[in-house]
């Protein structure tokens, strides 16, 4: 039975329709056919602005952004798709704390409605720090059908892993 390292929270009968596909060689085919457009976002500074876009769409009284970008030493091994930080520095006698999202590389390739699931996930923490109840609220508020989409990421991910995937 293969290992699903990215499906192992979600239940037997979902992880073995995935192994079916896999088996049968279709789950490439699966998700071109869910997913067959690649996002325009290719530069830090597009990504500021489509980030800056669903902020303002959604979260306009959270804190301003200072940096976003790609960033290609986030990888999978550090379980991390996105991060937000808050970076703090002394600033002659305040404290300002900077704050950044920071995209794996990895999407730059992806679905369009991958990008945005990951960055609404990642803005979402602006307002909730925790991945509780309110919090995945707030991601389907921003982005309906947020944990299909972060299901089907996941099976991406998966595929993305498999030998001879493109």
């Amino acid at each position: 039975m293969t290992a699903l390292k990215y499906l192992q929270a979600y239940p037997a009968n979902l992880q073995d329709q995935v192994r079916q596909l896999i088996a049968q060689n279709r789950l490439g085919d699966y998700l071109q056919q869910r997913y067959p457009e690649r996002h325009p976002v290719q530069s830090d500074k597009a990504l500021y602005g489509y980030v800056q876009g669903l902020k303002q769409e959604h979260l306009r009284n959270a804190p301003n952004l200072d940096k976003v970008l790609f960033d290609n030493r986030l990888d999978l091994t550090h379980r991390a798709l996105g991060l937000h930080t808050a970076v703090s520095r002394v600033q002659g006698g305040k404290l300002k704390a900077k704050k950044e999202i920071r995209i794996a590389s990895l999407f730059k390739e992806a679905a369009p409605q991958f990008l945005k699931m990951i960055v609404v996930h990642e803005l979402a923490h602006l307002k909730e720090s925790d991945h509780n109840k309110a919090f995945y609220q707030l991601c389907e508020y921003m982005q309906p059908g947020y944990h299909q989409l972060e299901f089907d990421l996941r099976v991406y991910l998966t595929w993305r892993d498999l030998p001879g995937a493109d």
